[in-house]
């Protein structure tokens, strides 16, 4: 389960034996079935997690109590209610597995202690937080400017595999619109 996430590392950050032995030593490995909720609102996130199979989604209620889908995540990569877990503070957004999942996860303490101890995981966990910011600027940035057709045609460019492992409910709140406005433009691009 770790080469996934030691192959991303190393694509970024040399990593000595030793930065490998404390990567298995803090991340634990979870295997969790379809639709659990992994980290709930109102609590605060107990930990980081990588995905290395399966798909995983963060999502809020909104204010008629209907969920909405902030970010999808698939192999390989990262996932929390990222704000919430650096300032270990209550999140209002809960984590569920889509699919069945394989995750590495990491508790703030262990993260901590692992970038103290290893300065090449110090150097990956900035970057990580620093793509997740850029991430979500982005996310916003077009939310605003582009259409809905086009933020669909973008997710169909960058991740294919959504459509075949995500429900139709679920990529029609991520991408900002309801599941019939979706369902209207998957007809006008099959045409």
């Amino acid at each position: 389960m770790y080469e996934q996430l030691l192959n991303l590392i190393s694509q970024k950050i040399t990593l000595g034996e030793h930065d490998k032995v404390l990567c298995r030593q803090y991340f634990e490995p979870v295997l969790l079935p379809k639709n659990r909720v992994v980290e709930e609102e109102g609590k605060v996130p107990k930990c980081l997690y990588f995905v290395v199979s399966g798909f995983v989604r963060l999502f809020h209620y909104n204010d008629k109590g209907d969920e909405v889908t902030t970010h999808i995540n698939c192999p390989p990569g990262f996932i929390t209610s990222y704000v919430n877990f650096i300032n270990q503070t209550i999140s209002d957004e809960n984590l569920e597995c889509i699919t069945d999942c394989a995750l590495l996860r990491i508790t703030k303490a262990d993260l901590e202690t692992l970038t103290q101890e290893s300065a090449p995981f110090k150097d990956f966990s900035i970057w990580v937080f620093q793509q997740s910011l850029a991430y979500n600027e982005n996310r916003s940035k077009e939310l605003a400017t582009l259409t809905a057709e086009q933020r669909y045609k973008k997710l169909m460019d960058e991740h294919p595999e959504f459509l075949h492992h995500v429900p139709v409910q679920y990529i029609a709140s991520f991408l900002g619109m309801n599941p019939k406005s979706l369902s209207r433009i998957r007809k006008q691009i099959i045409r």
